[in-house]
């Protein structure tokens, strides 16, 4: 069955069954391969995305579940010229080591500025909590999220 979605404001009809989860359908059927599989069931955060603006696990979402709601990926985000300034912090703080979960994390911290627009530090720990860094960036994505806060402040 073919579904119609608007990707990074782009509208798509991809042809796949209604229960593929939208990781699969982003990856496989659009290309757009920012978002990563980490685990696939919500418990690491590397398939974070943009539902209507919240942050979701895009492993655990089914495909037709998504229809008529805007989705934003990492590569929806911001460009090189023109970066979210999440994006831009996250570049100033060096905050990826290995890089594999920054897009659901850098994901994560655009909702949490988007919702809460001056966080503490245990307001961004508990946004955070469900995204995993292997490499153990945290202190580095807390600092990229402050300064990403002051940015979208000015």
């Amino acid at each position: 069955m073919t579904y119609d979605l608007t990707v990074n404001g782009t509208a798509h009809s991809v042809d796949m069954p209604g229960d593929t989860p939208l990781l699969w359908v982003l990856r496989d059927g659009l290309h757009l391969t920012g978002t990563k599989y980490g685990c696939g069931i919500a418990a690491c955060g590397a398939c974070t995305v943009h539902l209507d603006g919240e942050a979701v696990r895009s492993c655990q979402i089914w495909l037709e579940d998504a229809v008529g709601r805007p989705i934003t990926t990492i590569e929806g985000l911001g460009t090189p010229d023109t970066p979210h300034a999440v994006q831009a912090a996250w570049v100033q703080h060096q905050v990826a080591q290995c890089g594999y979960c920054q897009s659901g994390q850098i994901m994560q911290a655009a909702a949490l500025l988007a919702e809460t627009p001056s966080p503490d530090d245990a307001t961004i720990e508990a946004a955070m909590a469900g995204n995993l860094c292997r490499c153990g960036t945290y202190p580095r994505i807390r600092a990229a999220i402050k300064t990403a806060a002051e940015t979208l402040k000015g």
